[in-house]
């Protein structure tokens, strides 16, 4: 499907009784970019467990092309266009690369596993490997190109760059870029990795203890250099 919108109103979740954000509200345009940055802690994965359907809801809403899934579980979500890259890269660690894709294609054919092979060339390397004998970063590779073999209007990547080499960073962000880029898919990145990901977003938004602190664009952020060393406990971006 198309890239859609989304739009989050006063959004306040957390788990059980545990309360983790607060009156969050932001709308992505179809096919545009997102990023979301904060210190540890301050509600970042919450945010897009809870737009996956993951976590308790208490107020506010979520709208995905004008179709509201505030109360939707999560199979509903993901029918509706969620796809949602967990930080855990969920890879079923007993079947092969090419088994765990075929999980991702929700009743497409076969053959359109090609296109996780063209986007992460490494995975056709790997095909006949079982999801315990990768890598870290082709882990993620996997977990990221199953979840977008089915099609999500709406891409959760949850700090798909922790703990990477270098040389994997630039070729996941090169495909997220593509995506973006193909106007297929509206992408929200969480992500520490604070230059990759403003290098990346056509808009930021900044959480501090379950709070939107700051919203913006990256050059704006960049030049921003009191919200920076505050909000992100870093000292200068360049």
């Amino acid at each position: 499907m198309p890239a859609t919108s989304l739009e989050v109103s006063n959004l306040s979740a957390g788990y059980g009784p545990t309360r983790i954000l607060e009156s969050i509200s932001f709308s992505v345009p179809a096919g545009r970019r997102l990023a979301v940055l904060g210190r540890n802690g301050m509600g970042k994965s919450t945010l897009l467990a809870t737009l996956a359907g993951q976590t308790r809801r208490y107020d506010g809403k979520i709208m995905v092309g004008g179709v509201d899934i505030s109360s939707a579980p999560s199979a509903a979500r993901a029918h509706a266009g969620i796809g949602y890259v967990p930080q855990t890269r969920d890879v079923f660690p007993s079947l092969t690369v090419e088994e765990n894709l075929t999980v991702g294609l929700k009743g497409r054919q076969k053959d359109a596993i090609d296109e996780a092979y063209a986007m992460f060339p490494r995975l056709r390397e790997r095909h006949r490997n079982l999801g315990s004998q990768l890598s870290g970063g082709e882990q993620q590779m996997l977990t990221t190109a199953r979840t977008i073999l089915g099609r999500p209007s709406v891409l959760l990547l949850d700090e798909p760059l922790e703990g990477l080499a270098p040389v994997i960073c630039e070729e996941l962000m090169a495909a997220f870029s593509e995506l973006a880029g193909s106007g297929d898919m509206t992408i929200l990145l969480v992500e520490q990795r604070i230059q990759s990901a403003l290098d990346f977003a056509d808009e930021v938004i900044v959480l501090e203890r379950g709070r939107i602190a700051w919203s913006g664009t990256p050059s704006a952020l960049s030049q921003d250099q009191d919200a920076v060393e505050r909000l992100l406990g870093v000292g200068g971006l360049h």
